[in-house]
């Protein structure tokens, strides 16, 4: 699947819930996107984007490389899960930078998205390649094609 390929390059996505009224975006880690489609993250049981996603579990992933023209939206429905197989299976040491206590830190556990749209932007053209692309398309009064564009529905 192309958006399961882009994200496993990009790794890094803005998770966005809702707060209020009010959009809340922060830095997410995939751990790991897996074979029935579901987005996997570790997070603090206790924090307020876990409060904001038991509110309103809708939420958009943002990835983005733009060293690579890679850009993806996945729009969801988000929980937090206590599954400790699961957390077992995707554990990396590093998560003890934000878990001391590693698996048996209280406040870890386990952020479950499943896709329920996606939308992606992929050029694997360097940054010249497109800067000539838009200069070309300027001068001919063209539209400027950037590259590979989709919408999925999951």
């Amino acid at each position: 699947m192309k958006i399961k390929e882009l994200v496993a390059e990009v790794k890094i996505a803005m998770l966005c819930t809702r707060d209020d009224n009010k959009f809340r975006s922060r830095p997410m880690s995939t751990a790991q996107f897996d074979d029935e489609g579901n987005i996997w993250f570790f997070t603090n049981e206790f924090s307020a984007k876990a409060d904001e996603i038991e509110a309103n579990h809708q939420v958009c992933l943002a990835y983005s490389s733009p060293s690579k023209n890679t850009y993806i939206s996945i729009n969801g429905t988000a929980m937090v899960v206590n599954d400790e197989l699961k957390m077992k299976e995707l554990y990396n040491p590093l998560l003890k930078a934000w878990f001391p206590e590693g698996l048996d830190d209280p406040k870890l556990a386990l952020l479950k998205v499943i896709p329920e749209g996606a939308e992606y932007w992929d050029s694997s053209s360097s940054k010249m390649v497109i800067l000539f692309g838009m200069a070309k398309a300027i001068i001919k009064g063209e539209k400027f094609d950037a590259g590979d564009h989709g919408k999925v529905s999951l």
